[in-house]
């Protein structure tokens, strides 16, 4: 048997190999492939497999800094269950969101139907197979320089996006040079996935020297049209790694030190971006 036919019919090993390590999986709504004229993306979020059997999958609540996504029974996801170097993706629906009890209290949980197969994706197309694709976010970063600067470009982002929604207009995905707090050099990165106090990029091994020596960033994502402007916030380094292609996996962390209003808008169009992707992918398939 090849040795990729081998590893793909062993998945439930894996699967197996990241629930007892309290691993993750990630997920994502597999939704149109353009919207309003805009091509759509697919916005990933990271959540641990709590359980499994053979008909479902129990995953912690996909959310982020306290505020549970709002996920419609039925809704056809995509799945990505990585291992290593190793990466498979299925097909899955959502069943239900429920109240789970453990020793430490009450949490949300998500229960979706266990996929009968996967497949698995080849290194230099890490992000889709023959029957699923996945196309990430754009994401435009900058080391910050001075952390203050950024409070009065996030009230001025907010108030933006508020009257472009109000007008129902959207803007582009390129950022206004007067909507940079004090930055350094520009670098590009795709938006990996957001778990509950974060967010994962991927950086091209061109601009990986853009990483070194900075832990505070100013990040311009593009979650067009569902926000119609660039979704602008602080994060901090907190880890990375080099994969396979030599390009690097940075995990930040979201910093709203300097404005508690403006962490509740992010999540808050972090949750219109997948409340839309659904609606969406349930009226095309209606």
């Amino acid at each position: 048997m090849p040795a990729n036919r081998s590893r793909t019919d062993r998945w439930r090993q894996s699967l197996e190999k990241i629930r007892s390590r309290g691993g993750g999986l990630e997920f994502t709504v597999n939704n149109p492939s353009d919207v309003q004229g805009q091509e759509s993306k697919n916005l990933v979020w990271r959540v641990r497999l709590l359980d499994y059997d053979d008909k479902t999958m129990t995953l912690e609540h996909p959310g982020s800094m306290g505020l549970s996504f709002h996920i419609e029974p039925e809704t056809p996801l995509i799945g990505i269950l990585s291992v290593g170097q190793n990466r498979w993706m299925f097909h899955t629906k959502a069943i239900t969101s429920a109240k789970h009890r453990s020793n430490t209290g009450p949490f949300k949980v998500l229960k979706v139907y266990m996929p009968e197969k996967v497949e698995r994706c080849m290194r230099r197309n890490f992000d889709r197979t023959s029957t699923a694709r996945v196309d990430l976010p754009s994401v435009n970063a900058w080391p910050l320089l001075n952390h203050a600067s950024a409070g009065p470009i996030e009230i001025a982002s907010r108030l933006m996006i508020d009257q472009l929604r109000d007008q129902g207009t959207i803007t582009s995905a390129s950022v206004d040079p007067q909507m940079l707090p004090e930055v350094g050099p520009k670098f590009e990165a795709k938006l990996a996935n957001i778990g509950g106090g974060g967010v994962g990029l991927i950086v091209n091994k061109e601009n990986r020297a853009s990483l070194d020596s900075v832990h505070l960033f100013w990040l311009s994502v593009n979650l067009l049209p569902a926000v119609p402007a660039p979704l602008v916030m602080v994060a901090r380094m907190a880890h990375t790694h080099i994969d396979s292609q030599q390009n690097t996996y940075a995990g930040l962390a979201f910093d709203f030190s300097q404005s508690t209003d403006h962490k509740h808008f992010v999540v808050s169009q972090i949750d219109r971006f997948i409340r839309q992707s659904q609606i969406q992918t349930h009226n095309k398939a209606a």
